[in-house]
């Protein structure tokens, strides 16, 4: 089976298993069972280092070979994890170099997992070792057809004496010269500038305090070698498993990790989902999920694969979620299939007995026994095997993005700019106002071409460089509409404060400065629009000079009651909107709608509280996703009338959804 085949094979549903956890009598069990039930993918060996390699050079395969040939008997796909996240007890051992050093100098002990350093020269002589006997023992097997690496990368913010080796190395690459990195990173201030090689490391003490430039660059050498890690591993698998793909999950958004570098040389991206099933996060949860789904579409800008949904209530390091209502299972796995996935592999096949997850639930319950959660999820298969490959082909195209660089984020991590005020939420609520309307938008790295929109949102571009503002003013110039917002141009990429107006290099497309601001925080303030009506804004307050620009709203009390605060100015044959503030979301609503309104762009206006609509476009046909994700029943006033993929009828222009309901419609 070829990459294109795999790759196009339809809209699929998995599960996560861990033969080495169950006695092997189970094992054809459970896959029978999971192929009655309309399983065609499972995930595995991600944390089984241990009982691969038992001891150094001792290599036990069998096992797994065994599982692997059930799963072929029964047709069931297999996608196989390379297992360095958890190095096991006898190579931290015998090479304790692999174990991360925190800021204060403690030890990331073993027993957990995550427990290695990304640049440890013992982890990458092991652990690569690991991965080529893998990849040569079952990168021919017909079950397996992809490898994920590792497992959730996330930031370690190690200080190893090995980190601290390879961060000076880096430095060094980087700038060249002491004088260089003295001045690139404002040393001069508190006496810190460095007279020889040796005095650079990492942050150790973790204090806020330290220098930014030099804090943000620590960040960045910590994204290189992630990406560095990857790259050998993802080396050996394509050398022998030719024709399998590569992906790798990510979680827990935001990541401060860059996931655009670690997307790079991925075949497509993976997703770990939970959304909360709390009752009180009903309001929320399913629009920040909404968002992390979007975003991990971004990262390769092509469909994905959700390698852990939830199937139960999770708890384990933490007391447990309420369990999963009636039809929510269901729901929010069309929910991610609407916005991009292609496969939908649920944690777990069955829950854990042993182990620090023994109440993170899976489909099979500890009484093993299937219920009522396994019951939707099989019914849930057997709707997506059906539509499988009607699905096959379609994507999501949008004319509005979202801008996201985990150097703003980073940064304005590194210096919280005022109380309340967080880059990631921001992006929730522009994300959330575009959703309620429906308007399809994607969430892309800053760095990516902007061509293909017409509306590009750009919060808080902190930092700045000429390359990317001339970039916005070509979009604005050829006829987007561009949205900026406070906290804009602050800084050059070193982090270090411009010496202009602001929003600095985006004055000119702004067509505004920025004559003074006040860090509000938490404060409530008004905005007043030309005809006199209000709104609430939070946050931040830009008192704007207009240049060209013309008044949109203006602050209606404090001591620059009166001044402009939000401007939109003509460029060229496009527009630009400067926020100056962060406005409450009946006013994003009401923006973007008339934004959306005059470049053409596809929205549904009037959608209930926690219904959401998706469209999926293929060749010849679009296909409507319309999701109540919320415990009420809803109605939903639609366009035009459609055939109903699930229901096999023609649905109204006004549909009905049950709590947590669902609608697939065709539209020709």
């Amino acid at each position: 089976m070829d990459k294109k085949r795999k790759f196009a094979s339809g809209v699929k549903m998995g599960v996560d298993y861990y033969p080495e956890h169950w006695d092997s009598e189970l094992w054809e069990q459970d896959i029978q069972l999971m192929k009655i039930t309309g399983i065609r993918v499972v995930r595995m060996g991600e944390f089984a280092w241990s009982r691969l390699e038992p001891s150094s050079g001792v290599y036990e395969f069998d096992w797994l070979d065994q599982a692997l040939d059930l799963f072929h008997k029964y047709d069931i796909e297999v996608v196989l994890g390379t297992p360095t996240n958890t190095p096991p007890r006898w190579l931290t051992d015998l090479r304790p170099d692999i174990l991360p050093v925190f800021a204060d100098g403690s030890v990331y002990h073993p027993g957990v997992r995550g427990h290695r350093c990304y640049s440890s020269d013992s982890l990458n002589i092991y652990g690569s070792r690991i991965v080529e006997r893998m990849a040569e023992h079952f990168g021919k097997h017909p079950a397996v057809t992809g490898w994920q690496i590792d497992n959730e990368f996330g930031m370690i913010d190690c200080h190893c004496p090995g980190c601290s080796r390879g961060f000076r190395e880096w430095v060094e690459r980087k700038y060249g010269t002491l004088e260089a990195v003295n001045r690139e990173w404002g040393t001069v201030v508190w006496s810190g500038e460095y007279s020889d090689w040796c005095q650079i490391g990492p942050p150790h003490g973790g204090s806020p305090h330290q220098n930014p430039s030099y804090l943000l660059d620590y960040a960045r050498y910590q994204w290189d070698e992630v990406v560095k890690f990857q790259h050998t591993q993802i080396e050996i698998i394509r050398k022998h498993a030719r024709g399998q793909f590569i992906t790798h999950n990510f979680h827990s958004y935001p990541q401060r990790l860059d996931q655009y570098q670690i997307g790079k040389e991925l075949d497509f991206a993976a997703f770990d989902y939970y959304p909360n099933t709390s009752p009180d996060k009903q309001a929320t949860g399913p629009y920040s999920g909404a968002l992390s789904l979007d975003v991990t579409r971004g990262i390769k800008r092509r469909n994905f694969w959700i390698m852990e949904q939830l199937s139960g209530p999770p708890g384990c390091w933490f007391p447990m979620w309420r369990t999963p209502y009636p039809g929510f299972i269901r729901a929010f796995a069309w929910q991610a299939i609407a916005r991009g996935a292609d496969t939908v592999v649920h944690f777990r096949w069955r829950s854990a007995v042993a182990g620090a997850e023994q109440f993170w639930h899976g489909l099979i319950d500890h009484s093993n026994i299937p219920g009522r959660k396994f019951e939707e999820f099989a019914a849930l298969c057997a709707e997506v095997n059906t539509l499988s490959r009607k699905l096959r082909g379609t994507e999501l195209r949008h004319d509005a993005a979202i801008l996201f660089s985990h150097e703003q984020l980073e940064s304005l991590r590194i210096q919280p700019q005022v109380e309340g005020m967080d880059y990631y939420e921001n992006i929730k609520d522009y994300h959330r106002a575009l959703t309620k309307l429906g308007i399809g938008c994607d969430v892309i790295d800053w760095n990516e071409s902007l061509d293909r929109y017409k509306l590009i949102v750009a919060p808080s571009l902190y930092l700045m460089n000429e390359e990317i503002a001339g970039k916005l003013e070509r979009f604005a110039t050829e006829g987007g509409t561009l949205i900026l917002t406070s906290r804009s141009g602050v800084k050059h990429m070193n982090n270090q404060c411009v010496m202009m107006p602001l929003p600095g290099l985006l004055a000119k497309c702004a067509g505004a400065v920025v004559q003074e601001y006040d860090p509000i925080g938490g404060d409530v303030h008004e905005i007043v629009d030309n005809e006199g009506r209000t709104f609430a804004c939070r946050q931040w307050c830009d008192i704007l000079s207009p240049n060209g620009a013309d008044i949109v709203m203006r602050y209606g009390g404090d001591f620059y009651a009166g001044i402009p605060a939000v401007t939109v100015n003509a460029f060229g044959q496009g527009q630009v909107y400067y926020l100056g503030t962060h406005p409450e979301e009946a006013w994003l609503m009401s923006l973007f709608s008339e934004v959306a309104s005059k470049l053409k762009i596809t929205m549904f206006p009037g959608l209930p509280e926690g219904v959401q609509v998706t469209v999926r476009t293929g060749r010849d046909r679009s296909f409507l996703f319309v999701l109540n994700l919320c415990r009420e029943a809803r109605k939903v006033t639609l366009p035009s009338a459609y055939p109903s993929l699930l229901y096999g009828e023609s649905r109204g222009l006004e549909l009905e959804l049950e709590p947590y309901g669902v609608d697939i419609l065709e539209m020709r």
